[in-house]
């Protein structure tokens, strides 16, 4: 077997799948945040980015809450009200997106959404962001995983760029 057919069968893992610290470590120090939603779309797992992108409330206060409470999103905040429940979520590209592909059981990538969120510090700041949302199932339950990626910083240089 050469290194390509290696590689594209993803033997080259498998001396891995015994190691759950190493696959925690290499999940925390990714840039990309990954958000594990379960049917509720709440907030079952996350990696560390999360404190980094979205800083609105403590670790211990994000497991199952539903995903626009846990990222800080100024609907849920301004309306006081949970995510799937404000005047806009209905028309939220994450909320939409996330509920597509759990229910059709289909992998969608690299949405944009450009939104408004919450610090910690109760500031509100825009962001734009990339996101990829994976179905899978994993001993008899079912899951979403949303891999979020912030491209604030890449937005704001085109815009400055188009304006030169």
């Amino acid at each position: 077997m050469d290194n390509k057919e290696l590689s594209s069968t993803n033997v080259t893992f498998d001396f891995l799948h015994n190691s759950k610290e190493f696959l925690n470590i290499i999940l925390n120090k990714i840039s990309s945040c990954v958000l594990l939603l379960n049917k509720n779309m709440e907030l079952y797992a996350f990696n560390d980015p999360i404190k980094t992108m979205f800083l609105n409330k403590k670790d211990e206060d994000l497991l199952y809450v539903r995903c626009g409470e846990a990222i800080g999103c100024a609907h849920t905040v301004e309306e006081m009200k949970k995510c799937g429940e404000t005047d806009k979520c209905s028309d939220c590209e994450l909320r939409v997106t996330a509920l597509e592909s759990y229910l059709n059981y289909k992998p969608i990538y690299k949405k944009k959404l450009s939104r408004e969120f919450y610090k910690i510090d109760n500031s509100k700041e825009l962001k734009h962001l990339q996101f990829s949302v994976l179905p899978f199932y994993f001993k008899q339950e079912y899951y979403i995983v949303v891999v979020v990626e912030d491209i604030t910083e890449l937005i704001n240089l085109k815009e400055l760029l188009s304006q030169n």
